[in-house]
């Protein structure tokens, strides 16, 4: 069963289990909830609206649920490093981490009432704190029947 609220797991590691960039747990999460935060605020004021935030189920997690003025959904997976080892933020977002969010936000829809809404994936990717927006960075069926 998914759900949406604080989602507090320590991450030393990233989806291939290499090193991540940030050196403990603890303040990896502070500053992932750092980042979640400034992306939101960001997709705010390019007119979507906040849905939900650290949408959890089992196999998968969405960082931002955002909606587009039209009612699209929009499930945003959110990534920083501090270095541009393993190739940066958003080559971080591998197949692997793609099945996850496709799974999680399957889930998500499946609670959701009536006609299914238009959705789309994208990142936000932190390079050198720089803030770098990929509109439909993948779709569901890029996961070919493993999602």
């Amino acid at each position: 069963m998914c759900h949406a609220g604080a989602f507090a797991r320590e991450r030393t590691h990233d989806d291939a289990g290499r090193p991540n960039n940030f050196s403990d747990g603890a303040r990896s999460k502070t500053v992932g909830a750092a980042f979640e935060t400034r992306a939101m605020t960001f997709l705010q004021r390019q007119r979507l609206r906040f849905v939900a935030r650290n949408v959890v189920c089992r196999g998968g997690e969405i960082d931002l649920v955002m909606s587009e003025p039209d009612g699209a959904l929009v499930f945003v997976e959110v990534r920083a490093r501090a270095q541009s080892r393993y190739g940066g933020a958003a080559a971080s977002v591998t197949w692997r981490k793609q099945q996850r969010i496709v799974r999680a936000a399957q889930h998500f829809l499946s609670a959701h009432d009536g006609a299914m809404p238009a959705c789309r994936f994208d990142v936000i990717a932190f390079e050198r704190g720089r803030l770098l927006w990929l509109r439909d960075a993948f779709r569901a069926d890029d996961c070919a029947g493993d999602c």
